[in-house]
């Protein structure tokens, strides 16, 4: 990276210094004497929720000279929602009346008010225009033809993002920063064909990638190269295809390791990775540093603060971390995630709770000493397309809880699905279930399970908490116990002031 500063001392490396962003003085373009990209930012959509918070990300991202940044954003505010709904209500709304459809209106108003508010060219507002129609076209079809399938869906919802970025890069040259809009799907993000859940193909993707966001040569400006989060192309049919939700963090980490960076940068509302979920602990705090296999497992368990597949990229770069930081608080350290961290005074990090669980126990004496019975009963449920969560098992039993949530498109499991799975169990095992369950998943450091456990089941015990199930992972980073929803909160607050306060 010639002519840059190093990001960050190498005695903390991977990190960017963030903490003395240069004063707001009008927007100048940043890291325009480099030679290539030197840092990846994303921005996710509260933090580009209208022009305001635009102004603000593009105050941040020019705020830090001795770095040309790659920005990633996700849709605006709740763009994606309304999109999805508006596909639904197409379906019932004859094709001359989708474009009267009320989440069509909100998000044209919301992009053509944020377009003149901003201040963007004519050139501009035109390609905005642009999409939108294309938008009505599409839904007119859905109308038409009675159907929204999941490829449908993506290229519906792909249109939240392929906005913001045409609006952020438009408003960034008429400040005279210069800046190039590129949609994932056509700079060579590339997936399998699995709509709303794809899964990226690495092979194909880094080099396509490197390759697309090599800068001009010397002699010119460096634009700033603005890209559409979530999104990618199926490798076989060409179609447009989403990483699911949360998928602009895949897309941040995808690209930061392409360009093979120190560290990417996940600009979030919140203050870093916290100790627990701020609506039921408001006295949860940042965490400093995690470890990859701890994030993974926060986000796995239903923390909303990183995609659960993006530290993968991160972890085949060596050296790439990981800053989640705060947008409204551009001062906050933020939490680094990196390969390795001290944990020899950890003990618990963070306390995550996952809610409206199934959990189901399995029984029968044929598992004492038979091989191969734990491999027919999640046949069961691999034929049923239901996805296991954590896992318990004794010499005749097996206790697991469901996620209700399969890809993008998140829904409850009904009840004729879990009576089919009784059925599916029928000459295997004694099957039942039970629903309204918690998972409350503490990260932390299992090789101290001992005085984790005692200081758990004592609060527990105090807060008269049943334990339904308990279950410690393998990867030595955290331990699960089910409880009923009614007493998951008053646990987890029992637990995190325990632990943290």
């Amino acid at each position: 990276m010639d002519g840059a500063r190093p990001l960050v001392p190498e005695t903390v490396r991977p990190t960017v210094r963030l903490d003395a962003p240069v004063a707001d003085q009008g927007l100048q373009a940043p890291g325009q004497h480099l030679d290539q990209v030197s840092v990846v930012m994303k921005f996710g959509g509260s933090s580009v929720a209208n022009a305001e918070r635009l102004r603000e990300v593009a105050s941040i991202v020019c705020s830090f000279p001795d770095h040309l940044p790659c920005v990633v954003l996700s849709a605006m505010g709740k763009t994606t929602n309304l999109l999805l709904q508006a596909g639904e209500e197409a379906l019932h709304t004859p094709a001359g009346e989708v474009g009267a459809l009320a989440p069509l209106a909100a998000i044209r108003d919301l992009h053509l008010a944020t377009a003149a508010e901003l201040g963007v060219d004519a050139q501009a507002v035109r390609g905005v225009e642009t999409l939108l129609t294309q938008l009505e076209q599409l839904l007119v079809g859905i109308s038409i033809m009675q159907d929204l399938t999941h490829r449908a869906r993506d290229s519906l919802v792909s249109f939240g993002e392929r906005l913001s970025t045409r609006l952020f890069a438009a408003y960034l040259r008429a400040q005279g920063v210069p800046a190039r809009q590129h949609d994932a799907f056509d700079i060579g993000v590339i997936t399998t064909d699995v709509f709303t859940s794809a899964e990226v193909d690495y092979e194909a993707s880094l080099p396509a990638l490197r390759e697309a966001l090599r800068l001009p040569g010397s002699g010119g400006p460096r634009p700033l190269p603005i890209v559409t989060g979530f999104l990618g192309r199926g490798r076989g049919s060409g179609a447009i295809t989403t990483l699911g939700r949360g998928g602009s963090d895949l897309t941040c980490t995808l690209l930061g390791a392409a360009l093979g960076l120190p560290e990417v940068q996940v600009w979030k509302d919140v203050d870093g990775v916290l100790t627990s979920d701020p609506r039921i602990i408001p006295a949860a705090r940042p965490v400093a540093q995690l470890t990859f296999e701890e994030a993974t497992e926060l986000a796995f368990f239903g923390a909303t603060v990183l995609h659960p597949q993006a530290m993968q990229p991160a972890q085949e770069v060596g050296g790439m971390g990981v800053r989640v930081k705060n947008s409204y608080n551009r001062l906050a350290p933020g939490t680094l995630i990196s390969a390795e961290r001290d944990m020899a005074d950890a003990l618990c990090t963070a306390i995550v709770l996952k809610s409206n669980v199934t959990m189901v126990d399995i029984s029968s004496t044929r598992m004492l000493g038979q091989y191969g019975f734990l491999a027919r009963v999640f046949d069961v449920f691999a034929r049923q397309k239901l996805s296991v969560d954590v896992v318990a098992t004794s010499e005749i039993s097996v206790s697991l809880t469901l996620d209700p949530a399969r890809t993008l498109w998140e829904r409850d499991l009904i009840e004729d699905e879990l009576e089919g799975l009784m059925a599916a169990f029928a000459g295997i095992a004694k099957a039942s279930y039970r629903r309204g369950m918690s998972i409350i998943c503490l990260i932390c450091n299992v090789q101290r399970t001992s005085t984790i456990l005692e200081r758990v089941f004592n609060v527990l015990g105090r807060e008269a908490v049943n334990v339904q199930m308990m279950s410690q992972g393998a990867s030595k980073t955290n331990i699960s116990l089910i409880v009923r929803d009614g007493e998951a909160p008053r646990a987890v607050a029992a637990l995190h002031a325990e632990f943290f306060e």
